[in-house]
């Protein structure tokens, strides 16, 4: 990896311990390791690190969708079970089911903003709690009339109307996603605008069990930034930055506490961090800013299986996103109190989009229309898909968009157009001795975010 490639994301600087400057990758040296403590290790193999890498992504293995990779899960249940337990995650394995129970995400306003709607994740609840009083097989009618009993008992407002049902429809889809109510014939679509649209359900009353992973003892109703306090709680700091490092895009060293930072700056290259990284099959990169796990590119073969947060990816945002890292490696302001970090004004960045949109022009081989158009609309996609992944951190008055150091890993395409630059980049692939996507932190080619698909918890799915 050239200096130019890392940018602001700098190595160990001159004064930094012996293991923020040590070995390139792998543990301490024995004579250097904390005395009477052991480097944890399981039996790792490339099946192990896959499953690991799976599960972490997709939490929901089911029967009939997934038997692959259930069985895969079984072959190898107790190495997985001892790589997720270093994490404080519950792994059950049932006859026709596989449920990881992880821990809430570490970025919750991150993940918020990417999850569902309120009023889907109300109805995604609702029907559980209906569903379990329901028979196997229910038409969606019956399902429905039951959770809207249980709304208007909860005190929850019952309209019936389009919106109502596109809710309902898309926590139905949730469910389906888990195998927990399933669509067994019809189409839930029909739904939307039908009330009595002919679906049948199967009911999976074993799984309603799964859903709710984390609990804690106060009142989520009464008091629910209390509840998600006591859910989100952990106070071993190991453990907090295992779970970070593996289900998030990355660790900044500026945000962590002093129990933390002492763990990345002794733990994370020896007996803790790296055998971690080497069970799920990936590679520790430590750097002066932070830390991150690289999925190797041989590990994967389509962005989708990282995480629901690709980049670089295909398309005018993803194309802009990396014209804006870049821009802003050459351009930005040096952030006096977080070291690698530059912002450019939101400002700018509108004006630099509206400039580029002009160069590359709209329709085939250049930007989507719609955002050559509106260069405002297109820096809040941008800023969306930036910001969930934890590179930009935007001002509290909305005013600065601060780049992490980690954007310089990615420079901008060469291609003319914006289309086929953005295809360039995914298909570049990185320089001898480097690796390629990542669950944390790419050198390259694809980088994915800890941000879930629902809204009550993963990286896919973390439903409390």
């Amino acid at each position: 990896m050239t200096d130019q490639q890392l940018n602001g994301f700098a190595g160990p600087r001159d004064g930094e311990d012996d293991e923020a400057a040590g070995a390139e990758a792998g543990e301490l040296a024995p004579s250097r390791r904390a005395r009477g403590r052991r480097a944890w290790s399981i039996e790792t193999g490339a099946e192990v690190g896959a499953v690991l890498r799976l599960l972490a992504a997709r939490p929901w293995l089911v029967a009939g969708r997934d038997d692959e990779a259930i069985a895969a899960v079984r072959r190898n249940v107790d190495a997985v079970r001892d790589a997720f337990i270093r994490l404080g995650w519950v792994l059950v394995v049932e006859r026709d089911l596989v449920r990881l129970r992880k821990s809430p995400p570490t970025r919750r306003r991150a993940w918020a903003a990417a999850a569902p709607g309120p009023a889907t994740c109300s109805w995604f609840f609702l029907l559980v709690a209906a569903a379990e009083s329901m028979p196997p097989k229910v038409a969606l009618a019956t399902l429905v009339t039951a959770a809207r009993a249980a709304a208007a008992e909860a005190g929850l407002p019952v309209t019936t109307d389009i919106t109502e049902r596109r809710a309902i429809a898309a926590a139905l889809k949730m469910l389906d996603e888990r195998g927990v109510v399933e669509q067994v014939d019809g189409d839930v679509n029909g739904f939307v605008h039908d009330e009595n649209a002919p679906v049948l359900l199967a009911v999976h009353h074993t799984r309603l069990v799964h859903v709710v992973a984390n609990f804690a003892d106060a009142d989520p109703v009464a008091d629910a930034e209390g509840w998600l306090t006591m859910v989100e709680r952990e106070p071993d700091a190991a453990r907090r930055m295992r779970r970070r490092l593996v289900d998030d895009t990355l660790v900044h060293a500026g945000d962590l506490d002093p129990a933390e930072a002492d763990w990345l700056r002794r733990r994370v290259r020896g007996d803790d961090g790296a055998p971690l990284a080497a069970a799920f099959g990936l590679h520790l990169e430590r750097r002066t800013e932070g830390a991150a796990f690289v999925v190797p590119s041989e590990a994967f073969r389509h962005a989708r299986e990282l995480g629901p947060l690709p980049f670089p990816t295909a398309g005018t945002v993803g194309h802009a996103a990396l014209l804006l890292c870049d821009d802003a490696a050459v351009t930005g302001e040096l952030d006096e109190t977080h070291a690698g970090w530059r912002g450019l004004t939101h400002r700018t960045v509108v004006d630099r989009l509206g400039g580029w949109g002009q160069r590359f022009g709209a329709g085939r081989g250049g930007w989507a229309g719609e955002d050559v158009d509106n260069p405002e609309g297109l820096a809040e996609k941008v800023r969306a898909l930036l910001v969930g992944l934890d590179l930009v951190r935007v001002s509290a008055e909305g005013d600065t968009w601060w780049f992490s150091p980690a954007t310089g890993r990615w420079r901008a395409p060469v291609a003319s157009h914006g289309a086929s630059a953005s295809r360039a980049a995914q298909r570049r692939r990185p320089p001898a001795g480097d690796h390629g996507g990542a669950t944390g932190l790419p050198l390259d080619v694809t980088v994915a975010a800890a941000l879930p698909a629902t809204a009550t918890g993963s990286r896919k799915d973390r439903t409390p």
